[in-house]
């Protein structure tokens, strides 16, 4: 086996785009592992932790290209030239022959332009962040690694200029109808949302969707919007923004566990809009509507559900699995069947383990922040586990799980190896920039079990989606997995089957 890593020189490209030819490449003929990525300190450590040693990575910086690699039986620099093909592919995707190296660049190509979607180094995001905020631009920053100080200072100054600062590690927006990052395709309609999550924000508004309703805008804030340091400043102006949007009825704000001081300013700033407001912090109770008619659910999908009552439409009551069905399912699982949550979204991953506990099913997770169930997740665990595979301790130089379903696969065939295991959960995320054919890779890889077993799945996404919401689902029908028609149910049956009914 070869390994061999290169470095390129100020050869600057999109952390997405990345991960997808990593995934690529990983793919090919006599390639056993692969890393194309930015020089950022982070990614410099993580490829030392993965056997990657140059004198060239240690000196390299944060705007230099790495392309990383292991093979068996072909030439490294088949490999090398393999990338340089996808890279000019994406480069005639995208229409250009060459991108623009800079805003100004940007802006001189498209002076019309009001918002920058940022995807650089976190070393160097925010201050491009700052640039496009005081060229008046809206910003959707996708960059990680950006300092908390960092943070609060833009957000301080997007409030002051009345501009969004989406981020940062803000992953899904729809935007004047216009999916951003990892978003859907959903009809425009009369729901705006603000969202922490980008799972969060996939589930309900799919979930709208499917139900008839539609998106206004979908705002992202970044996952440290809600917390004591950031105050939730952007959530605070994406409901001030929808306040003022005739198209926008109702307001849905969700999100992870708030700090407290932050929920009830949410609260206050919702009931202030005088519209009507539906909230989903994960792991809170529904409650009874709140002054100036705020609701709290219980779940995504409740929280799409009231949201479409709302504004009119008849939400089905919910369908009850038959009897002689659940019967079924329940008999191939030995009493001591244990379950293994493998989540591609933190978001819904989070939904699962607070549900499954709701139901008074103890579940280990890496997703517990802290608590004797709390997990690193490395290491195989009995019992009921629920894992989110989209974390840093799963991705460290690799692509998210939601780009690359490989990483799922190997963990599957890993879990079933413990003969206790009888029921797996898992979630199937469609739409821009996840990948191509997640229902396929999930039906192989049940298949490839070898032995009966139980699986559960919901899909996140929408019959406009690319990959085709239908055929997806067939595809895990014909494989034996039964599909649920959200996260919620799906937990739903998982815990009735565990003797657990919620």
């Amino acid at each position: 086996m070869t390994s061999r890593v290169i470095v390129r020189e100020d050869s600057y490209h999109d952390s997405v785009l990345l991960m997808r030819i990593s995934r690529d490449v990983k793919a090919l003929d006599g390639v056993t592992d692969a890393v194309v990525a930015m020089a950022t300190p982070h990614n410099r450590e993580l490829l030392a932790q993965s056997g990657y040693e140059s004198e060239a990575l240690a000196k390299a910086g944060p705007n230099d290209l790495v392309i990383a690699v292991r093979t068996q039986g072909v030439d490294a620099e088949e490999v090398e030239r393999a990338v340089d093909r996808l890279l000019r592919a994406d480069r005639a995707e995208s229409g250009a022959a060459e991108r623009p190296q800079s805003l100004t660049a940007a802006l001189r190509e498209a002076p019309e332009a009001n918002m920058a979607l940022i995807s650089l180094p976190g070393e160097f995001a925010a201050r491009e962040a700052r640039s496009a905020l005081r060229r008046g631009l809206h910003v959707m920053l996708f960059s990680d690694n950006v300092s908390v100080e960092d943070e609060i200072a833009l957000k301080r100054e997007a409030t002051a200029r009345g501009l969004l600062m989406m981020g940062p590690d803000c992953g899904t927006a729809i935007i004047g109808g216009k999916p951003l990052a990892f978003a859907n395709v959903v009809r425009r309609g009369p729901i705006g949302v603000v969202g922490a999550s980008g799972t969060g924000i996939q589930e309900i508004t799919c979930c709208i969707h499917r139900l008839g309703g539609g998106i206004s805008q979908a705002i992202g804030t970044g996952g440290r919007d809600l917390s004591d340091a950031v105050g939730g400043a952007m959530t605070l102006l994406g409901i001030e923004a929808l306040a003022g949007d005739p198209q926008t009825e109702v307001i849905v704000v969700v999100s992870k566990p708030p700090s407290p001081r932050v929920a009830d300013r949410v609260i206050e700033a919702l009931q202030a809009t005088g519209k009507s407001a539906v909230i989903h912090f994960v792991g809170a109770e529904a409650g009874a509507p709140l002054k100036g008619d705020v609701a709290l659910t219980d779940s995504l999908a409740g929280a799409a559900e009231e949201a479409c009552r709302r504004v009119g439409l008849a939400v089905p009551d919910e369908v009850a699995i038959p009897g002689e069905i659940l019967q079924g399912l329940a008999k191939r699982l030995a009493p001591e069947a244990t379950l293994r949550g493998l989540f591609c979204g933190g978001t819904t991953g989070q939904e699962a383990v607070v549900l499954l506990e709701r139901a008074g099913v103890e579940v280990k997770s890496n997703l517990h922040r802290s608590g004797p169930r709390r997990i690193d997740g490395i290491e195989r665990e009995s019992g009921h586990v629920v894992l989110d595979l989209g974390a840093d301790e799963f991705t460290a130089g690799r692509p998210h799980p939601m780009i690359e379903l490989a990483l799922r696969s190997e963990r599957l065939a890993i879990e079933v190896e413990d003969e206790s295991v009888g029921l797996l959960l898992f979630d199937c995320v469609l739409g821009y920039g996840s990948h191509g054919d997640p229902a396929g890779i999930l039906a192989e890889s049940v298949r490839a079990i070898g032995r009966d077993i139980v699986a559960i799945v919901s899909i996140t996404g929408t019959p406009e989606d690319p990959q085709g919401f239908d055929g997806q689902r067939r595809k895990l029908e014909d494989a034996g997995i039964v599909v649920m028609p959200d996260n919620r149910r799906a937990v739903a049956l998982a815990a009735a089957l565990l003797g657990r009914g919620v």
